[in-house]
């Protein structure tokens, strides 16, 4: 006869439950995260269309191959892990010696970052949470709106936030910094709150938009007079044009108070190599006078062994010669996706913003719902976008198309386009 015991093991698992809590503020994120709901309902339509040829202009991934020059190195560095001379284990937490000079030398040269200033991770959006790792729950945050949804989501999951208002889309305790074409994408610094953090993203995700250096000059200015720290991702940077600011450091004073992210996923075609960096200058100091650096060297090294040995000898063939060459030959590639995409809505009427200074172009569909106008586009034409609305408040009745994609693919879309919006 089983005893009780063994009877309560053979009960349906799908009943047991652990004793431990839920994280509660994990329990505030809405839904899913943004381009994974994207993701699914991209999966739903192929199940229900198997046969058409569905396009995606959406999740901002790149498509073009890696340039040969920059493989070639990896190659040889995964390779020579297989001999006595080349193999080698755990590197520095936060990167090889040689590479972390030459991303100092080669992006920041003259601005006073060195290479001790520099930490080589496995991308920008891994940095962002480290930093919130970094930070804790007790500060306060500023986003722009729209924004990047890894801020805010971040922000919440860390415990930063209150809980969210359906009735106006936001959540309480962050400070969103309305971006929209009515003030050139740039806030109102007069009406913006103080925080401990500021993220801001130039050239932007996802409006396209770049702050000039005067903007910078500004935000810069109101972070010292209230003694914040700006979190400055600068993941499009190479796509920048004319004397528009490549790296936050560029405005006189920057030092003292920002953090900059980076990354070579748009550049060299890394969104699945991962590698990417994050600078902390030695004078961004806390309150209490201790170096913000210290701190995040601690918890990368707590966190984190390094980034690949072989993702980091693709980074140092990027900064070669005919790396930067390369790189800026796919850069120039998706800036003519762009153009073909602003061209099209331009034509069609439509309100068209960003595409200059990064390879997103901004959409306006006034009076709609972006879910709307995105469940329109998937249905009608097979083209995956991404909801404006995603991104934050802000964002509503706004669609984001993104340039990553073969020619011949984003040639079809606007020949979709111009057949549903003709």
């Amino acid at each position: 006869m089983a005893s009780s015991s063994s009877s309560n093991i053979q009960k349906d698992p799908s009943t047991y439950k652990t004793k431990v809590s839920r994280n509660e503020n994990i329990a505030k994120l809405q839904a899913g995260y943004l381009f994974p709901e994207v993701r699914r309902r991209k999966a739903e339509h192929v199940l229900k269309y198997p046969d058409a040829q569905v396009i995606s202009l959406g999740i901002g991934d790149t498509t073009e191959p890696i340039p040969e020059v920059i493989t070639t190195a990896m190659a040889k560095r995964a390779l020579g892990l297989s001999t006595v001379e080349g193999y080698t284990g755990y590197g520095g937490e936060g990167g090889e010696k040689q590479l972390r000079a030459r991303i100092a030398s080669t992006f920041y040269a003259n601005l006073g970052i060195n290479e001790d200033d520099v930490f080589v991770s496995d991308g920008a959006k891994s940095d962002i949470s480290r930093l919130q790792v970094l930070f804790g729950s007790n500060v306060t945050m500023a986003v722009q709106d729209p924004s990047y949804p890894a801020y805010v989501d971040s922000s919440v999951i860390m415990g930063q936030t209150g809980q969210f208002q359906k009735d106006v889309e936001k959540y309480t305790n962050i400070e969103y910094m309305k971006c929209t074409p009515e003030n050139d994408f740039f806030p109102d610094l007069s009406k913006v709150s103080r925080t401990d953090i500021i993220f801001f993203c130039s050239p932007n995700n996802p409006t396209g938009s770049a702050a000039s250096r005067e903007q910078l000059i500004q935000l810069v200015k109101f972070a010292k007079d209230n003694g914040s720290i700006i979190v400055y991702d600068t993941a499009y940077a190479m796509y920048a044009s004319g004397d528009t600011p490549k790296t936050i450091f560029e405005i006189p004073g920057a030092k003292e108070v920002a953090i900059e992210i980076a990354s070579f996923s748009k550049y060299a075609g890394f969104t699945g190599v991962r590698l990417g960096w994050t600078i902390v200058p030695k004078e961004v100091k806390y309150s209490d006078g201790s170096p913000v650096a210290k701190d995040f060297n601690r918890i990368v090294c707590t966190g984190f062994s390094g980034p690949s040995n072989i993702a980091q000898a693709g980074g140092l063939a990027c900064l070669a010669r005919e790396g930067l060459e390369a790189m800026h030959q796919v850069v120039g590639f998706y800036k003519e996706n762009t153009k073909i995409l602003v061209d099209t809505f331009t034509s069609l009427g439509f309100k068209v913003y960003g595409g200059k200074h990064a390879p997103y172009v901004w959409v306006h569909f006034p009076g709609r719902s972006s879910w709307d106008v995105f469940s329109e586009i998937l249905e009608k034409t097979h083209v995956v976008t991404t909801p404006g609305s995603g991104f934050g408040p802000a964002g509503e009745g706004f669609v984001r198309f993104s340039a990553f994609g073969h020619r011949e693919s984003v040639l079809e879309a606007c020949r979709r386009f111009k057949e549903l919006y003709k």
